[in-house]
């Protein structure tokens, strides 16, 4: 469909926004993502930032905000939400402009070689650039196939907790062998302010795909009887007045028992969904987006691709990577955005320039 026909077929749902020229436009606003903007706003490259998700943080503030984080450099412990806050204070400085709730939809270079880019919500830019650091696109939570079930999703029925408290004092039933189900079930059956009621852990087999010694101390919990393990499969639901008031689970000898609940917790794990940056034309590797290792640029030139979302020899799946590739690819797209200045390599510890554009002061040293 061209432009100007896909643009009347949904003139009704989305009114053309007035253009927004910017030198980059970062689409995701995860960790990679927001110190992408911090090592443009170092080389005085303004950037607009674009993210599905109604907040920035991406993964880490979605997924696990208060799970705790080892390995960025120089900081011993974080959670998500540290992170996330830290980055932001850091970017402070450089005064990008997030555009939240909403997802890139169209990518098209332009005969002058900038891109023009449109949003869900009719916000179109015109960028020298384009960085793509949105993990590994979006997530959808693998389900539990029961009929019926679907209906209490958000209500009794989550794939993932963002508010702890929200369950403490209830019945919780918590399916999954892997770390996020092993770390929330003895998250809540642990003394403190979230504390359940009660914790039954429900796995298809006495096997886990988690840590061990998290595997060992929910054994010790469920020897103190501060939670329960069951191995076996939820086939079916138990309902009172629309409410979920249990589940029936067949084990491993083909008996079903009924587990009552006030929640149920499911966490299968999650599948990517690359989204529509699978039609940018850029070339791609099981799904995610192959660049160089110079500049961590795409198939096409001007786009880069930072953090889980590409890949090359070598890729690790690591926050601290991702900041390396946002590094390289900040100086990569340089030349683009001032093709006729020349950028010079500065330190932020010694560099004036730096320490205006960071609005600190430049310390004297006595001889």
């Amino acid at each position: 469909m061209e432009r100007q026909d896909r643009q009347a077929a949904g003139a009704e749902e989305v009114k053309l926004a007035p253009m927004i020229d910017t030198d980059a436009l970062i689409v995701g606003a995860g960790p990679v993502g927001l110190f992408q903007v911090f090592e443009l706003g170092l080389l005085e490259i303004k950037a607009h930032v674009v993210d599905s998700l109604a907040h920035a943080g991406g993964q880490c503030i979605e997924l696990y905000p208060d799970k705790p984080i080892y390995d960025i450099p120089a900081v011993p412990m974080c959670t998500g939400r540290q992170l996330t806050d830290s980055l932001l204070k850091q970017i402070e400085p450089f005064g990008a402009t997030f555009h939240l709730g909403q997802e890139v939809t169209v990518v098209e270079k332009q005969p002058d070689g900038r891109f023009l880019v449109e949003t869900s919500k009719g916000t179109r830019f015109l960028a020298k650039t384009v960085f793509v650091a949105g993990g590994v696109g979006s997530f959808l939570p693998r389900r539990l196939k029961v009929d019926g079930l679907e209906k209490h999703e958000g209500t009794q029925l989550f794939h993932h907790v963002k508010n702890p408290a929200e369950f403490a004092g209830k019945q919780l039933v918590i399916v999954g062998g892997g770390d996020s189900a092993l770390d929330w079930a003895l998250h809540f059956a642990q003394d403190g302010p979230d504390r359940a009621e009660s914790v039954v852990l429900l796995h298809r087999r006495d096997a886990f795909q988690a840590a061990p010694a998290n595997v060992a101390r929910m054994r010790a919990l469920c020897e103190a009887m501060q939670m329960q393990f069951l191995v076996g499969q939820i086939t079916g639901i138990e309902e009172t007045e629309g409410r979920l008031t249990g589940v029936k689970v067949t084990g491993g000898d083909a008996v079903t028992r009924v587990v009552p609940l006030d929640a149920l917790l499911v966490f299968f794990g999650l599948s990517p969904k690359l989204g529509p940056i699978a039609d940018w034309g850029l070339a791609l590797e099981r799904k995610q987006i192959v660049v160089d290792t110079e500049k961590f640029e795409t198939s096409v030139p001007g786009i880069f691709a930072v953090g889980d979302v590409n890949t090359y020899p070598g890729k690790k799946k690591l926050i601290l990577s991702g900041f390396h590739e946002a590094t390289l690819a900040a100086y990569g797209a340089a030349p683009l955005v001032f093709p006729d200045k020349r950028i010079p390599f500065q330190y932020t510890t010694a560099s004036p320039k730096l320490h205006k554009l960071l609005g600190v002061d430049t310390p004297t040293f006595d001889d």
